[in-house]
Formats: C-alpha cells, sequence, structure tokens
C-alpha cells in the first residue's frame, strides 16, 4: 500500500504548478537583470489566464451580489499565501468601500497568527475549516470562496464542502485544471499559470492569479451593490487627513461644485460623501439625501432620479 508522503508527492507531481522546469535549472547563475526579465516576462502572462476565465468570474459575482444584496456576507477560506490574500482583499473593503467588517472576512487556516507565521497542519484540517465557518453561523445568503493554488487544499475544500451543506454559494478558486476545489464548488474558477519561476513557489504567478481574481469578485461585486458612483469610490470612509481629502476631491469630481458647497454639504452629511453629492446634485439637504439613498438601498443613480434629477 502507497504510503501518506508518497501519495501526496505523486499528487504534487501531477499538479502544473508545480511542475520542474529543466530550462530553468541554472537561473541562480543568471545575472539579477536577466532573472528579473524572465519573472517580468512570466507575469506578463498572468492576465491573460485570467482573461480566459472571465465568463465564470463575472457569473460568480453576480451570484454573489444577489446575496449581498439581501444582507449576506463574502468570505474567502485558504493556507498560507492563499488564505493571505483573501485576508488582505477583505481587509481593504471597509476603507474603500465603507462596508462593515463583518460583511466581507478573510479566514486564514490557523487563524490571525498563520498571517506572518506557518502553522503547521492547519492546511490539512478540513475540520478546522468547518469549525472556523460555524463560528460565523454561515447561512443561504453568505458566500464562501475557498482559495488553493494547487486546488486540493484540505482546508480550502472544506470550507466549500461545509458551507454548500449549510445552503451558501460557494466559490473555488484555483490554479490547476480539474481541481478538487472547483469540483466542490457551485462556481468553479481555474486560473492555469503553469509552472512557477521557482519549482512550487505559488506565492508567485498563482499567488498573483489569485489577487487578480480577488479584486474582480470584490470590486465588481461592489460596483453590483451601487458602492461606486461612475468610477468613483463615493462610499470611501474618511478615517484619515490622505482620505478626508480624497472625500473632497470625489464630490467636486462628481460635481463640480466650489469648495465651500462641498465643505457645507460634507458637514450636513457627516462626512458622508455620497450624501454630499446627492445633496449638491439634487439641491435637498442632508437627511433628505440620507432618506433618499435609504429608499434606495444606497445607490446613487436611483436616488438622483428618484429626487429627479
Amino acid at each position: 500500500m502507497t504510503s501518506t508522503p508518497r501519495r501526496l508527492q505523486a499528487e504534487l507531481a501531477s499538479l502544473t504548478t508545480e511542475a520542474f522546469r529543466p530550462e530553468l535549472s541554472e537561473i541562480d547563475q543568471l545575472p539579477t537583470l536577466d532573472i528579473a526579465r524572465l519573472m517580468n516576462g512570466e507575469d506578463a502572462g498572468v492576465a491573460a489566464a485570467v482573461g480566459v476565465r472571465l465568463p465564470q468570474i463575472a457569473a460568480a459575482i453576480d451570484a454573489i451580489a444577489e446575496r449581498m444584496a439581501r444582507g449576506g456576507r463574502l468570505m474567502y477560506a485558504g493556507a498560507g499565501t492563499a488564505g493571505r490574500l483573501g485576508v488582505l482583499d477583505a481587509s481593504e473593503c471597509p476603507p474603500t468601500f465603507n462596508t462593515d467588517p463583518a460583511q466581507v472576512v478573510g479566514l486564514i487556516a490557523g487563524g490571525p497568527e498563520a498571517m506572518v507565521t506557518s502553522i503547521e497542519g492547519a492546511e490539512d484540517s478540513e475540520e478546522l475549516a468547518r469549525a472556523d465557518l460555524d463560528a460565523l453561523k454561515v447561512g443561504a445568503d453568505d458566500t464562501v470562496v475557498g482559495i488553493s493554488a494547487s486546488g486540493r487544499t484540505p482546508y480550502a475544500i472544506g470550507a466549500v464542502e461545509h458551507a454548500r451543506a449549510l445552503g451558501a454559494l460557494t466559490v473555488g478558486l484555483a490554479c490547476n485544471e480539474h481541481s478538487a476545489l472547483a469540483a466542490a464548488a457551485e462556481h468553479g474558477i481555474e486560473v492555469v499559470v503553469g509552472p512557477e519561476l521557482i519549482t512550487g513557489s505559488t506565492r508567485l504567478k498563482a499567488g498573483t492569479a489569485q489577487k487578480l481574481v480577488l479584486n474582480m469578485l470584490s470590486t465588481i461585486t461592489m460596483i453590483r451593490l451601487g458602492k461606486t458612483y461612475g468610477n468613483l469610490m463615493v462610499d470611501v470612509r474618511a478615517s484619515n487627513d490622505k482620505l478626508r481629502a480624497r472625500s473632497r476631491r470625489i464630490v467636486s469630481l462628481a460635481t463640480g461644485a466650489s469648495d465651500g458647497e462641498i465643505e457645507k454639504a460634507l458637514t450636513e452629511s457627516g462626512g458622508e460623501v455620497k450624501n454630499a453629492i446627492l445633496a449638491i446634485l439634487a439641491g435637498v439637504d442632508g437627511p433628505t439625501a440620507a432618506r433618499l439613498l435609504e429608499e434606495s438601498g444606497g445607490h446613487l443613480r436611483a436616488a438622483l432620479a428618484d429626487a429627479g434629477t
């Protein structure tokens, strides 16, 4: 009977992301600039690999947005680099789109400590994934995105399988074809970027591909939810001087109003950019702008239409 280590070795040998490239076996002997050129050339093909999967990505986004519009949450689950990328994407949503920190959540095998320290064995535990999801009380309006370059990480697969059993929407993001992760999910997204420059170092092309897809999942979902006005971040949270300056600039770009009008509108709206834009464009006061936005589900264009603008 084949031992577990040998079986795992055979599995890894069959994965595109783990393939050895003999033509690069002397890369360590090259000048630094040549290695940089090689890496840059490798990275140039990542966007094209993502492009092949755009229909699957778009279908997943529409399904995620539909559930989030009903109050559902978006959750990422992964181990190692994949988990860290999910946590990173989730952590950027509150300052960018003014989401509640509980609305987009990143789960990494081993917990927060695993962001900076390798937690041995955590990625191999499907039970840990189930426990992490149960702690969040996953429901039918939620979405769980399992992330794994290999597409075989037990933590990511366990999260997707458990979430699907609970009735949640599931997405499996992998970098190998015919992956167990994509097969376990309702929406499988397999971005095949090929073997890495450094054999098996999937923080490279695979990590870049995952980051690009996660950017799309969160950003376009937020666009669908009305978190932008055109390409302006009208739900930005002005939590520091830079973001307060950005808020004023966004209101200016959206309205063309004078500095005085912008300051007045932002003050009346409590610093809410979307409300200030509506107040200026529709000629209403702060409370009226807030009411119109609430009635439109936070969609600025719909609120402007309701105001007859």
